[in-house]
């Protein structure tokens, strides 16, 4: 891989490390104070990348909402919010979601091979559809599509900072491959318990273990969350 944009992963999460339950309703995890701090890191960013998994569950906009920085983007000469992007294996995306009917930003969506020609067709004009394969791929969430190819794309488009949201399946493939700079970890008070529960990340094959420790380089305390800064570089 070569240049690459510089990569910060946010995640939300309970004290035992689960991202939502299994109820219809979205978990809410964190307050209006953090919403804000993640609207503020959003506005600072040139990309946003989400997992295909997250479009169709949470069906976020990933819109920067303050109006005040959209503003201050745009006199800048850039658009009012990042370009929105995500990752799917299966093409398995419906046009109408937030994620391509919110909006004006910039769209792209990075698909296994298999899948490319007929999201395209299914998109249309939604977005841009590249293809970013990767050999084998089990079908998971982005799996299938080579993150390397991916941030290298980006990269070429300008992108020099990522912000990337979820799901599961994408931040243990980012964190895996050693491809996160900055963690922003908020914790809120309470336990979810639920094995089948969506957590932060799945298992295994960290090259983040003890023997090559995170940088915690702030912690914040916003209400009744916590907010845990890591620095990976």
């Amino acid at each position: 891989m070569g240049e690459r944009p510089y990569v910060l992963l946010s995640c939300a999460m309970s004290v035992d490390g689960y991202i939502d339950d299994e109820t219809p309703r979205r978990l809410l995890l964190s307050n209006d104070e953090d919403f804000d701090r993640v609207d503020a890191a959003r506005a600072t960013c040139d990309a946003i990348l989400v997992g295909a998994g997250t479009v169709r569950r949470d069906d976020p906009r990933l819109l920067v909402r303050s109006r005040e920085r959209r503003r201050e983007r745009v006199a800048r000469g850039l658009p009012p919010s990042p370009a929105k992007v995500t990752l799917t294996a299966t093409g398995d995306l419906d046009p109408d979601a937030a994620f391509f009917a919110a909006g004006d930003a910039e769209r792209i969506v990075y698909a296994a091979p298999a899948a490319v020609a007929k999201l395209a067709e299914r998109l249309g004009g939604a977005a841009e559809v590249v293809d970013a394969g990767a050999p084998g791929g089990d079908g998971g969430a982005g799996d299938g599509v080579d993150l390397g190819r991916v941030l290298s794309d980006l990269y070429g488009r300008g992108v020099r900072r990522l912000m990337v949201e979820g799901g599961t399946s994408v931040h243990t493939r980012f964190l895996r491959e050693d491809l996160v700079d900055e963690l922003h970890l908020v914790v809120a008070p309470f336990f979810v318990g639920d094995p089948a529960a969506p957590r932060f990340v799945g298992g295994g094959g960290f090259p983040r273990d003890h023997r090559r420790r995170m940088d915690l380089a702030e912690v914040r305390k916003m209400g009744d969350v916590t907010l845990l800064r890591y620095l990976l570089t």
